[in-house]
């Protein structure tokens, strides 16, 4: 996820994207550039870190211009650094382009692009899109835009300016967010409309597979046939906070139900195009180094440490493998047992938790190979570890952890996937039977973001409560436990998650009447003991809220309210069943009146022990 701003009018172009990029900077923030025309000359400053690393560099040399392209980026493919920052040029430095998204098959269109003597400045994939944009260019810069997206593979916003065309900019969009800005004598390129609100309300909210042509005289759209289209005006009524949230309350609430996107964009390219394989090119574990691992040990914190849990039941299961799973805090003071066949897998959203980082250095003291999972390219942790693969979820503001979670999780299926084949523990058939299921999910999780009004008025009903306790067993009793976390750190209500099995070993002494009680009720193995374990709450006056998949009768027949999922193979509900737990959290800490983004002591990342 990265911000892109476009500007073309009477005003300082260079003044104006910085600007809307100080505005956009909360999508990313390791990099930043502008490009723009200089004496009829296309220019590109790009500096590694905060915009206003770029600003003190314009402001010794920049002259007034009034057309031009900017970006704040959230790197991908490739780590941060000035070369890797947006705009990139092509060969003949005659067009630049800013990009968010992921291009999927940018490896192999660079390949193709160097053999036919195409030079790269960068280790990006936005990169292929501007020699694209080269190779096709006849004269018409929409044109060849539209050729160059058709060659791609994966989600874009990309906005092209052109040497060639000093009076127009070109954009596109596919699975990325776009608009255009109306102005009195002007126009605007956003990926997000806080960039523009100083300067408009009225807006094109760009659709799937169209591109738009700014010049002075108007804006033209196209369909990817090139065939114009008619748009009605949007006008922006939320105030400059809520429309940087995206019109959401808060940040959380957004990166909820940006969960769909970022489980789509993790996926991306980690699949085989016709569905039957995993592929982890990022990766040099070869068959032989997976089949030598006797165990796994995977090491994090917080709601990582609970993806972790999701990932040993999933590569147990899968690959048939011993994984242990340890807090990074308490990992390095037990003189864990290592050696050099032990695979330690380690996992932070930022790449920067102190405890994790230590772990992870521990872990290569003692001759193991450590693989990382962040969404962070370029962190420390992503820089130390032997292997990596990134989540990919885009910057998460909020403190408590939703997209990234679930991106962690989704990246331990993939894990079990490849595991499973190169040991030979899973059937070609059977791995293609979990990753269509897999696939199938972002389009499930917005089923379950459509019953946000009925948890809602779960969480109206129950905000006052002072105890919550979470069941599950299985793969439910490790989401039990993230959902736990979640009610916590944002509500401040007390709440603990419980093997359900355990009821009996002492927590039905804490069950009371009309005390909440959140059933996972998911796997299908051990439904009917979770159940019972539920009537023990139910004799006890306990209120029940049972979460299962599609219809159950057993879960109707014992829960005072229902949250059904869409039907999945229970092995993969964990990525679902934690939606209505986010949710959940969220409206009780709104009634509760607290600060959601900023929950009281926490901080976002842990960098100190």
């Amino acid at each position: 996820m990265c911000g892109i701003v476009g500007y073309l009018g009477n005003q300082d172009a260079v003044s104006v994207l910085l600007n809307g990029l100080k505005r956009l900077e909360y999508r990313g923030y390791d990099s930043a550039g502008v490009a723009f025309l200089n004496d009829g000359s296309l220019k590109v400053k790009k500096k590694k870190g905060r915009i206003a690393v770029l600003e003190e560099s314009l402001n010794s040399q920049n002259k007034r211009t009034t057309i031009g392209i900017g970006h704040t980026r959230w790197a991908t493919h490739g780590r941060p650094s000035d070369e890797n920052a947006h705009p990139h040029y092509d060969c003949t430095k005659k067009f630049a382009v800013v990009h968010n998204g992921i291009i999927e098959n940018y490896a192999e269109l660079r390949e193709q692009l160097q053999a036919r003597g195409h030079r790269f400045a960068s280790e990006t994939d936005t990169e292929v899109l501007a020699h694209l944009i080269e190779e096709a260019y006849r004269g018409d810069l929409c044109t060849a835009l539209r050729d160059a997206v058709r060659q791609v593979r994966g989600s874009y916003a990309v906005v092209v300016l052109s040497e060639y065309h000093p009076d127009r900019l070109v954009a596109a969009r596919k699975d990325s967010p776009l608009v255009v800005g109306l102005g009195d004598g002007e126009y605007f390129l956003a990926s997000d409309i806080p960039a523009i609100l100083p300067y408009t309300r009225n807006v094109y909210l760009i659709s799937e597979g169209e591109v738009a042509e700014l010049t002075l005289d108007g804006v033209r759209i196209v369909n990817s046939k090139g065939e114009p289209v008619a748009k009605e005006v949007f006008h922006v009524s939320w105030d400059a906070d809520a429309a940087e949230r995206g019109g959401y309350p808060h940040f959380m609430l957004k990166e909820i139900f940006e969960q769909p996107r970022a489980l789509r964009d993790t996926l991306r390219s980690r699949i085989t195009p016709w569905g039957d394989d995993v592929v982890l090119k990022e990766i040099s574990l070869s068959p032989e180094d997976i089949r030598s691992f006797t165990k796994i040990t995977i090491v994090a914190c917080g709601t990582a440490y609970h993806a972790g849990l999701v990932g040993k039941y999933v590569i147990e299961k899968l690959a048939r493998l011993p994984v242990e799973v340890d807090l990074a805090s308490e990992f390095r003071y037990r003189d864990p047992l290592l050696d050099p066949r032990n695979l330690v897998i380690v996992i932070s959203q930022s790449g920067e938790t102190a405890d994790t980082l230590a772990a992870l250095r521990e872990a290569r003291a003692r001759g193991c190979r450590v693989l990382a999972v962040t969404n962070v390219v370029g962190s420390s942790v992503a820089r130390e570890a032997d292997e990596v693969i990134y989540t990919w979820a885009g910057p998460e503001i909020a403190v408590a952890s939703t997209k990234a979670y679930t991106t962690q999780v989704l990246v331990m299926y993939l894990l079990g996937l490849l595991f499973a084949r190169e040991r030979g523990t899973k059937t070609p058939a059977e791995i293609a039977e979990i990753i269509a299921a897999l696939q199938k999910l972002p389009g499930q999780m917005e089923q379950v973001l459509e019953q946000q009004d009925l948890i809602k008025e779960l969480a109206d009903k129950y905000h006052a409560c002072e105890d919550v306790f979470f069941l599950g067993r299985g793969l439910d009793y490790a989401v039990a436990m993230e959902g736990a976390l979640k009610l916590k750190e944002i509500s401040y209500i007390h709440a603990e998650a419980y093997a359900a099995g355990e009821l009996k070993h002492g927590t039905l002494a804490l069950i009371v009447e009309g005390v909440p009680v959140v059933a996972l009720a998911t796997q299908a193995d051990v439904l009917e003991k979770l159940v019972s374990n539920v009537k023990e709450v139910k004799a006890r006056e306990g209120t029940v809220i049972g979460i299962c998949l599609g219809n159950n009768e057993l879960v109707d027949g014992t829960s005072d309210h229902v949250i059904r999922l869409p039907e999945s193979p229970s092995l993969v509900a964990p990525i679902l069943s934690v939606v209505p737990l986010q949710l959940f959290a969220y409206y009780m800490a709104a009634a509760r009146g607290c600060d959601i983004d900023k929950p009281r002591n926490l901080a976002k990342s842990v960098t100190v022990e």
